[in-house]
């Protein structure tokens, strides 16, 4: 057995995963607005507007939808463009609940804006969107942006004067024209939330949770997302029997998507193995390509499963949600996939509840060590090495959750393009870590 070490780069940031599902229901005040009950919570939903353009980071805007939905907030995806389908970058695409026209005479108690470009800057070009925060910013509530989005949009609207923000590194100079630059992570001035870029955007979500319904909220919709509780400390994923993941030049990865999907998690490994310059297609288990996923983003396959199916990949990846998992482990041409891969000792893995749904039930974990979502775990039939975020057994690779979904995908980078690589991703997505890959005999 061989030891593959990724250390210290850049600290690392943590992310979260599910608690509980929540309930919708639609909106009577407007169309296509959904909202999210937290349990038996009695607390009124706050209205939240995240407006989409073409170029808009996937996972800086799913993840900032995703989390505030699970905190019972009544988010509004809202286009800028002239259709609710927007392009974003790294060819996901995504359709809003409306468009931006719509929203324009709605008060909103939270505006935030996700990055990427040309993303940014077609959401600073929208002259409806600009006067809606300008708005915003004047009656004093809250607003917020991340990654470009600071400096392109917020800072270009003369929205941060005399405020303390901060944005992608490589915006930085531009920000430090039109706000006191700082390199926070995740920084709040008054009324104004900022962040760096997608592997700061939980921290930046959860923030936002805190501002809009307070700590005891944040904490209940941070504690069971697996998020880590130190962002600097290092982690590990755990390798046990390593094997070369082998490609011809471009690894070929199906990532299955499916009503009920994980959005974030489906969204950080559909993007992160894009930028590695990955072949990835995304197949949507059911009739249609459009899906929705488990906290209601829509998101858009690039064909159906049947399709997909007549191709041959070097992973097979599933995200976890416990609708898409119940689909996938439902679907016998993904179950027939996913036997042959195994069989043909070839790349597959699973994250969150789909270890435990789709995996364990039709053998695909036999004689392997494993992870999943911990509420699932008592499902897996070897439970020995379940408290691990991320485990490589031989061609086998899982995890928990959202919060370890980018340890995840950049571990699937580090086994097929190498550590390098891997360390290369993590820097650009704002992603500060140490990351090992640490033997199984290490741990017994």
């Amino acid at each position: 057995m061989s030891l593959l070490q990724l250390r210290h780069l850049t600290t690392l940031h943590s992310l979260p995963f599910a608690p509980k599902l929540h309930h919708f229901h639609f909106s009577t005040r407007k169309s296509l607005r959904f909202s999210f009950s937290a349990s038996a919570s009695t607390t009124m939903a706050k209205q939240v507007l995240v407006p989409i353009a073409n170029g808009t980071e996937p996972m800086e805007a799913v993840i900032t939808i995703d989390v505030l939905r699970r905190s019972g907030a009544d988010v509004t995806v809202a286009s800028v463009e002239k259709e609710l389908r927007v392009d974003a970058c790294h060819g996901v695409k995504i359709v809003a609940d409306a468009l931006i026209a719509g929203c324009k005479d709605i008060v909103f108690d939270l505006i935030a804006l996700p990055g990427g470009m040309p993303g940014a800057t077609n959401l600073k070009d929208c002259s409806v969107l600009e006067s809606v925060v300008k708005k915003q910013a004047a009656d004093g509530r809250l607003y917020a942006a991340v990654c470009a989005s600071p400096a392109v949009a917020l800072g270009s609207w003369g929205l941060l004067k005399g405020l303390k923000a901060t944005c992608y590194p490589s915006f930085m100079e531009q920000l430090s024209s039109c706000a006191t630059a700082v390199e926070s992570r995740v920084q709040q001035d008054g009324k104004v939330v900022t962040s760096r870029g997608p592997g700061t955007t939980m921290e930046f979500a959860v923030t936002l949770v805190e501002q809009l319904y307070g700590k005891d909220k944040a904490a209940e919709v941070s504690g069971p997302l697996v998020m880590r509780p130190n962002q600097g400390d290092e982690y590990t994923i755990t390798e046990l029997n390593p094997m070369e993941w082998k490609c011809n030049n471009i690894p070929q990865i199906l990532v299955p998507i499916a009503d009920g999907s994980e959005e974030m998690e489906a969204v950080m490994i559909i993007d992160i193995l894009r930028r590695a310059k990955a072949n990835v297609v995304v197949a949507s288990v059911g009739d249609n390509l459009e899906i929705l996923a488990s906290r209601k983003v829509k998101l858009v396959a690039d064909m159906l499963l049947e399709e997909a199916a007549k191709l041959s990949y070097d992973l097979i990846v599933l995200p976890g949600g416990l609708g898409g998992a119940q689909a996938f482990a439902n679907s016998d041409k993904l179950v027939s996939l996913l036997k042959k891969q195994a069989e043909s000792n070839k790349p597959y893995g699973a994250i969150c509840a789909s270890p435990a749904l789709v995996l364990e039930p039709h053998g695909s974990l036999k004689g392997k060590k494993a992870t999943a979502f911990p509420a699932m775990c008592d499902k897996l039939s070897d439970k020995s090495f379940i408290d691990n975020r991320v485990v490589v057994d031989g061609n086998l690779i899982t995890s928990r959750g959202p919060g370890t979904s980018m340890e995840f995908a950049l571990g699937i980078v580090e086994k097929f393009f190498g550590r390098p690589k891997a360390l290369e991703l993590a820097k650009v997505l704002i992603f500060r870590l140490f990351y090992k890959l640490k033997l199984g005999r290490d741990m017994a």
